[in-house]
């Protein structure tokens, strides 16, 4: 069971994620409104059933239906079930009535996580105006406007968190990936631009930058010598989980982390 030091602080009980990895329990997460973009599969997932574990109101958002679905089934015995609906985050009219919908549905809106990407190879010659524009919507625009559509449910509430997603990418330089990478590197002053407009009223704002995960997504790409090549590049052997994330995502949500905003924290095993 939980614990606190009379402080609400974390106590150093733990549970266990599906995936077997030891996570805090946050007492200062239980109840909270989460909106998670992208909650569907890879890191999403893992963040959406870690703030659900948490006895979070969890609302999540994703294009894929399948995947979604099943995880709304597997945690169907939550505290709290999460709520799922499938939108189209490029389409920021849509977007923005459904997280207003998601905020009625879950009474509100603590916790943002701006998870939704898409790192599609692609090279120079390649890349058109209409490609650049779509990438930038789906990695970089949607987390603007999804964090302008819960500011005044977190300035009701006094305070919120909103935590984005970066990548490692762009700090290495990665080939075939330059408008991914571009925008991903926006992340960051976006990061510490609604850290200073939204500190004083009591909302921080983070960023992750993950190294390289292993979803089935990223599976893809790499053989198993490419994924050998991660693993000699890092500090530390073995391969980052989606869990990995959503533990410092816990962390930058949660009252423990009441004096962090305006960063970066990065998970990535030592690789840069």
């Amino acid at each position: 069971m939980a614990r606190t030091d009379g402080m609400g602080n974390t106590n150093l009980d733990a549970q266990t994620s599906s995936a077997g990895v030891h996570s805090a329990i946050y007492p200062s997460l239980t109840g909270k409104r989460v909106i998670v973009s992208g909650g569907g599969s890879g890191i999403g997932e893992a963040v959406v059933e870690a703030f659900a574990r948490q006895g979070a109101a969890v609302g999540f958002v994703d294009i894929l239906e399948n995947p979604s679905e099943a995880l709304i089934r597997r945690l169907a015995e939550a505290e709290i079930a999460p709520r799922f609906v499938r939108c189209d985050i490029t389409d920021s009219e849509e977007y923005g009535r459904t997280i207003k919908g998601l905020i009625e549905t879950i009474g509100g809106c603590d916790i943002l996580v701006n998870n939704a990407a898409s790192d599609d190879r692609h090279t120079l010659d390649e890349v058109t105006p209409a490609y650049w524009d779509e990438r930038m919507a789906v990695n970089l625009k949607h987390q603007f406007f999804a964090a302008q559509a819960v500011i005044p449910s977190m300035r009701a509430a006094g305070g919120g968190a909103i935590v984005n997603m970066g990548s490692i990418s762009w700090h290495l330089g990665l080939k075939d990936l330059v408008v991914y990478q571009t925008a991903k590197a926006a992340i960051e002053g976006l990061t510490r631009s609604l850290a200073r407009e939204l500190g004083r009223d009591r909302i921080r704002v983070n960023a992750i930058i993950p190294g390289n995960v292993q979803t089935p997504r990223q599976m893809r790409w790499y053989t198993p010598e490419g994924e050998a090549e991660i693993v000699a590049a890092q500090c530390l052997d073995g391969r980052i989980q989606p869990v990995d994330i959503a533990a410092m995502a816990l962390f930058l949500a949660s009252d423990d982390a009441r004096f962090c905003t305006g960063h970066n924290y990065w998970v990535d095993a030592g690789w840069r």
